[in-house]
Protein backbone atom coordinates (compact mmCIF):
# COMPACT_ATOMS: atom_id res chain seq x y z
CA UNK A 1 0.00 0.00 0.00
CA UNK A 2 2.84 2.38 0.82
CA UNK A 3 5.54 1.02 -1.49
CA UNK A 4 8.40 3.17 -2.67
CA UNK A 5 7.35 6.34 -0.86
CA UNK A 6 10.51 8.05 0.31
CA UNK A 7 10.42 10.40 3.25
CA UNK A 8 13.60 11.50 4.91
CA UNK A 9 13.94 13.85 7.85
CA UNK A 10 15.28 16.67 5.67
CA UNK A 11 12.03 16.55 3.66
CA UNK A 12 10.01 16.96 6.82
CA UNK A 13 11.95 20.02 7.92
CA UNK A 14 10.90 22.12 4.93
CA UNK A 15 9.57 25.55 5.69
CA UNK A 16 6.03 25.36 7.04
CA UNK A 17 4.77 27.87 4.47
CA UNK A 18 5.96 25.68 1.61
CA UNK A 19 4.37 22.60 3.16
CA UNK A 20 1.06 24.40 3.62
CA UNK A 21 1.12 25.60 0.01
CA UNK A 22 1.84 22.09 -1.22
CA UNK A 23 -0.94 20.48 0.81
CA UNK A 24 -3.40 23.18 -0.25
CA UNK A 25 -2.48 22.51 -3.87
CA UNK A 26 -2.90 18.74 -3.43
CA UNK A 27 -6.26 19.15 -1.68
CA UNK A 28 -7.63 21.04 -4.68
CA UNK A 29 -6.99 18.08 -7.00
CA UNK A 30 -9.34 15.12 -6.38
CA UNK A 31 -6.84 12.45 -7.47
CA UNK A 32 -3.98 13.94 -5.48
CA UNK A 33 -6.16 14.61 -2.43
CA UNK A 34 -6.75 10.88 -2.03
CA UNK A 35 -2.98 10.44 -1.47
CA UNK A 36 -2.76 12.97 1.37
CA UNK A 37 -3.72 10.63 4.25
CA UNK A 38 -1.05 8.12 3.20
CA UNK A 39 1.55 10.86 2.74
CA UNK A 40 0.74 12.42 6.10
CA UNK A 41 0.88 9.01 7.81
CA UNK A 42 4.28 8.22 6.31
CA UNK A 43 5.58 11.68 7.24
CA UNK A 44 4.44 11.14 10.85
CA UNK A 45 6.17 7.75 10.90
CA UNK A 46 9.39 9.27 9.51
CA UNK A 47 9.21 12.02 12.13
CA UNK A 48 8.67 9.52 14.96
CA UNK A 49 11.65 7.48 13.71
CA UNK A 50 13.79 10.63 13.48
CA UNK A 51 12.72 11.70 16.99
CA UNK A 52 13.83 8.31 18.33
CA UNK A 53 17.16 8.11 16.49
CA UNK A 54 17.92 11.58 15.10
CA UNK A 55 21.51 10.92 14.02
CA UNK A 56 20.61 7.70 12.19
CA UNK A 57 17.59 9.14 10.43
CA UNK A 58 19.51 12.00 8.87
CA UNK A 59 20.49 9.41 6.27
CA UNK A 60 17.72 6.81 6.53
CA UNK A 61 14.48 6.83 4.57
CA UNK A 62 11.30 4.81 4.84
CA UNK A 63 10.74 2.78 1.69
CA UNK A 64 7.52 1.10 2.81
CA UNK A 65 5.38 0.24 5.79
CA UNK A 66 3.06 -2.63 5.05
CA UNK A 67 1.45 -5.28 7.27
CA UNK A 68 3.54 -4.18 10.26
CA UNK A 69 6.80 -4.51 8.30
CA UNK A 70 8.91 -1.37 8.12
CA UNK A 71 11.46 -1.24 5.30
CA UNK A 72 14.21 1.34 5.69
CA UNK A 73 16.78 2.48 3.16
CA UNK A 74 20.31 3.40 4.19
CA UNK A 75 23.19 4.66 2.03
CA UNK A 76 25.95 2.47 3.51
CA UNK A 77 26.43 -0.93 5.11
CA UNK A 78 28.20 0.71 8.06
CA UNK A 79 25.17 2.84 8.83
CA UNK A 80 22.91 -0.20 8.39
CA UNK A 81 25.01 -2.13 10.93
CA UNK A 82 24.78 0.72 13.44
CA UNK A 83 21.03 1.06 12.95
CA UNK A 84 20.56 -2.69 13.30
CA UNK A 85 21.88 -2.41 16.86
CA UNK A 86 19.27 0.27 17.60
CA UNK A 87 16.26 -1.57 16.16
CA UNK A 88 14.88 -2.76 19.53
CA UNK A 89 14.89 0.84 20.80
CA UNK A 90 13.26 2.04 17.57
CA UNK A 91 10.53 -0.61 17.68
CA UNK A 92 9.82 0.07 21.36
CA UNK A 93 9.57 3.83 20.81
CA UNK A 94 7.32 3.39 17.77
CA UNK A 95 5.07 1.02 19.75
CA UNK A 96 4.76 3.62 22.51
CA UNK A 97 3.67 6.13 19.87
CA UNK A 98 0.99 3.79 18.53
CA UNK A 99 2.76 2.26 15.53
CA UNK A 100 2.28 -1.49 15.16
CA UNK A 101 5.70 -2.44 13.83
CA UNK A 102 6.24 -6.18 14.04
CA UNK A 103 9.49 -6.17 12.09
CA UNK A 104 12.08 -3.86 10.54
CA UNK A 105 14.16 -4.67 7.46
CA UNK A 106 17.10 -2.65 6.23
CA UNK A 107 18.09 -2.13 2.61
CA UNK A 108 21.35 -0.54 1.57
CA UNK A 109 20.84 1.64 -1.49
CA UNK A 110 23.95 3.42 -2.65
CA UNK A 111 23.28 6.14 -5.19
CA UNK A 112 25.75 8.03 -7.29
CA UNK A 113 25.07 11.71 -7.67
CA UNK A 114 26.36 11.73 -11.26
CA UNK A 115 23.91 8.99 -12.29
CA UNK A 116 21.03 10.90 -10.74
CA UNK A 117 21.99 14.09 -12.58
CA UNK A 118 22.20 12.24 -15.90
CA UNK A 119 18.77 10.72 -15.40
CA UNK A 120 17.34 14.14 -14.57
CA UNK A 121 18.89 15.63 -17.70
CA UNK A 122 17.40 12.93 -19.89
CA UNK A 123 13.85 13.51 -18.67
CA UNK A 124 11.72 15.23 -21.25
CA UNK A 125 8.19 16.53 -21.03
CA UNK A 126 5.92 16.12 -24.02
CA UNK A 127 4.58 19.37 -25.49
CA UNK A 128 1.11 18.61 -24.07
CA UNK A 129 2.58 18.48 -20.55
CA UNK A 130 4.39 21.79 -21.04
CA UNK A 131 1.12 23.31 -22.27
CA UNK A 132 -0.69 21.90 -19.23
CA UNK A 133 1.85 23.50 -16.87
CA UNK A 134 1.47 26.78 -18.78
CA UNK A 135 -2.32 26.60 -18.36
CA UNK A 136 -1.92 25.75 -14.68
CA UNK A 137 0.29 28.79 -14.08
CA UNK A 138 -2.31 30.99 -15.78
CA UNK A 139 -5.23 29.49 -13.88
CA UNK A 140 -3.78 29.75 -10.35
CA UNK A 141 -5.07 32.60 -8.23
CA UNK A 142 -2.53 35.42 -8.12
CA UNK A 143 -1.94 35.53 -4.37
CA UNK A 144 1.15 35.86 -2.19
CA UNK A 145 0.83 32.16 -1.35
CA UNK A 146 0.83 31.11 -5.01
CA UNK A 147 3.37 33.60 -6.38
CA UNK A 148 6.42 31.34 -5.95
CA UNK A 149 4.62 28.39 -7.56
CA UNK A 150 3.38 30.52 -10.47
CA UNK A 151 6.87 31.94 -11.04
CA UNK A 152 8.42 28.46 -10.94
CA UNK A 153 5.86 27.09 -13.40
CA UNK A 154 6.39 29.99 -15.81
CA UNK A 155 10.18 29.61 -15.62
CA UNK A 156 9.95 25.86 -16.24
CA UNK A 157 7.64 26.36 -19.23
CA UNK A 158 9.98 29.00 -20.68
CA UNK A 159 13.01 26.68 -20.27
CA UNK A 160 11.21 23.71 -21.84
CA UNK A 161 9.99 25.75 -24.79
CA UNK A 162 13.47 27.20 -25.32
CA UNK A 163 14.82 23.65 -25.50
CA UNK A 164 16.70 23.65 -22.17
Amino acid sequence: MFRQMRFNSSNISLKRRTAVEATDFLRRNDKMASLLPAIERMARLQKDCADCLPVMFQHAAILSFEDGQLLLSLPTTALAAKLKQQLPKLQETLAQRGWQVSGVRLKVQMTKAAEIKEKMRSLELPPAAVDAFDQLSASLEASPQNSALIDALKAMVARRRAGG
